[in-house]
């Protein structure tokens, strides 16, 4: 059978799933872990089966070459455009393709953003089939407000590749506000404030008797919860060096990713704690500290204050003042820094309002708009909006634009053109995306050529050109010229996207190889937990294999190689009975464990 469509965010540090269920209400789809989250990170082994999820994310310190995270902030993007910090995120190999396309270079084989991105939509559908019951196939899918048309080409594609039937890509601060709007939300003005992973975007929307109107949306692509943790790893860098670290080891990646992930650690730990214990244990260098809330905070107002434009941008966009504004509402995982919660409440001047999950509340809005395309809620209504102008390049370099930034969608606009040289009888137009008056410093999305124009002399020939923008924010150009009849349509494949016949191929790859990838995707991670498992074992009985009868310590051990034996063999069932089996005879360690920690708890303390 198959599973009703489901609403996809595929986020930037974290992914995740929702559906409506029979009782009206969208709720985050758990996994049989029982876990909501999916983190949007893919290592691979070195039989170059993917891992995804959690194992993949715990392989990023022993093999960051072959680990990528953070891929989301790669789509849509020439070689050209990637930043240092980008090229950081990611310490595998780039390597520059056709069309100025993005590749990674793992273990010998090549991959773009969008194929990384439909493994992770792939496990996020298959972890939603197992816990429905029922086969997914349809989904909507999230995408940041102000991501551009390559962008969005490029999350549509990855969501063919993964083999699902995009229904509609929606922005993620509407996706929010359609989860508030079912969650009892009165009508008036909006301000959806979403600082995720990677991305930040702020809508004004206005809502009312069921419609959803987006008045304004602005962002900043390059902005998130991950350079939260380069600012705290900045502060971690110095007392690393002075246990005896050195600059140059920070060219090895797995110093990097080992010190990236204690700096996320500690930044959650700061959202409730006035400190944070820094225990960095990897190579030669150990060392131990504490990091105060109030360093965070230093180190991170200056990102924070780069979010701030964007709103007032919105907000003069919307024609709106801040006292207008009824409601605030915080989304993605960043925001739950007190700062960030401070300084939004300040500026909007009104408490925001977070009933529903920051984490959860993207992926419950694209569930209802999914169950809105199925047929359902039809008292509801969405009015989204084009982030950036759309326009043509005109003699000179200039732009004409064509369509206007914030205009709701589905939209057209038109505009007419000529000829420069006489006897002209094919015009090449660029299409750009952007706000400046420049071609050369707006996003070219690509061209289209029309061919079979009579001889005129110049300026007699009347083109006019038609832009046509989807409700998923997706272009069409066609152009006529009116004398004559001729005519060319082009459906906009960006510069830095994939073909239709590239989409095909691997969407008919991964049908023929499903069951094989399935088969060795498995394997690579069964194998990934029970190396993960073996190591914590092996630090559990040098501390506590003392504290055991010998009976138990034989046990442990004898299970112990079980595991490790079978994990050099091919069989999945045996390595997960195997794990399962050495779980069971060690849950003696999990309670000394628990046990030492309790002691250490309390210990100088009157009971």
């Amino acid at each position: 059978m198959t599973a009703p469509a489901i609403g996809i965010d595929l986020g930037t540090t974290n992914s995740l799933a929702a559906c409506v269920g029979s009782d009206g209400k969208p709720a985050a789809i758990r996994g049989a872990d029982g876990e909501v989250i999916v983190p949007s990170c893919v290592s691979f082994a070195e039989s170059g089966a993917a891992i995804v999820g959690r194992a993949a994310r715990r392989r990023a310190v022993e093999d960051p070459r072959n680990t990528i995270f953070s891929v989301k902030r790669l789509m849509g993007k020439g070689i050209e455009n990637l930043t240092e910090i980008e090229r950081r995120l990611c310490p595998c190999e780039f390597v520059p393709a056709e069309g100025k396309l993005i590749k990674l270079r793992i273990r010998g084989r090549e991959y773009t953003p969008q194929e990384i991105s439909a493994m992770i939509l792939r496990e996020v559908a298959d972890r939603a089939s197992a816990a429905l019951g029922e086969t997914v196939t349809k989904a909507v899918i999230t995408v940041p407000a102000y991501f551009d048309e390559s962008q969005k080409q490029a999350t549509m594609a990855a969501g063919k590749i993964a083999g699902l039937e995009v229904l509609r890509i929606v922005n993620e601060p509407t996706a929010a506000a359609l989860a508030y709007g079912l969650d009892g939300l009165h009508d008036g003005v909006i301000a959806v404030y979403d600082l995720g992973g990677g991305t930040f975007d702020i809508s004004i929307l206005k809502i009312e008797s069921g419609v959803f109107r987006v008045l304004a949306t602005n962002g900043d692509a390059s902005l998130g919860g991950d350079d939260f943790d380069r600012a705290l790893m900045d502060l971690l860098i110095p007392l690393w060096e002075k246990a005896g670290g050195s600059r140059a080891d920070l060219a090895d990646p797995g110093i990097i990713q080992s010190l990236r992930q204690e700096a996320e650690r500690a930044k959650i730990q700061l959202s409730s704690s006035a400190t944070a214990d820094i225990l960095y244990e990897r190579g030669s260098y150990p060392f131990r500290a504490a990091i105060a809330r109030e360093d965070l905070e230093a180190a991170i107002s200056p990102l924070f204050e780069r979010s701030l434009g964007p709103c007032r941008r919105a907000l003069a966009d919307a024609e709106l003042t801040i006292d207008r504004v009824d409601a605030v509402v915080l989304v993605g995982g960043a925001t739950y820094t007190p700062l960030v919660r401070r300084r939004v409440e300040a500026f909007f001047n009104k408490k925001p309002y977070d009933a529903l999950n920051p984490m959860e509340v993207v992926a419950l809005g694209a569930a209802v708009q999914a169950k809105k395309l199925e047929g359902g809620f039809r008292n509801l209504l969405l009015l989204d909006v084009t982030p950036l102008s759309l326009g043509v390049e005109t003699y000179g370099g200039a732009v004409d634009k064509v369509i206007a930034r914030n205009t709701t969608i589905p939209a057209r606009g038109k505009s007419e053109y000529t000829t420069f040289a006489d006897n002209q009888t094919a015009i090449v137009f660029s299409i750009v995306q952007g706000e400046r008056e420049l071609a050369k410093d707006c996003r070219p999305l690509g061209q289209l050529i029309l061919r079979g124009i009579p001889a005129m002399p110049a300026g007699m020939p009347r083109v006019e050109m038609n832009f046509h923008i989807d409700s998923d924010g997706l272009l069409t150009v066609t152009a006529l010229e009116r004398r004559s009849g001729a005519q060319a349509k082009v459906e906009i494949v960006p510069k830095h996207g994939l073909t239709l016949d590239e989409i095909t191929r691997l969407v008919l790859e991964a049908a023929v190889n499903a069951k094989e990838d399935f088969r060795a995707a498995r394997l690579a991670t069964l194998r990934a937990d029970a190396e993960f498992i073996l190591k914590k074992l092996d630090a559990q009985m040098q501390r506590f294999g003392g504290r055991l009868d010998a009976q138990t310590r034989r046990e442990i051990v004898e299970a112990r190689d079980g595991l490790a034996d079978a994990m050099r063999g091919e069989s999945g069932d045996a390595i997960d009975g195997a794990h399962q089996y050495l779980e069971d005879v060690a849950r003696v360690l999990v309670e000394l464990t628990m046990d030492d920690a309790a002691a250490s708890a309390l210990r100088g303390k009157l009971v």
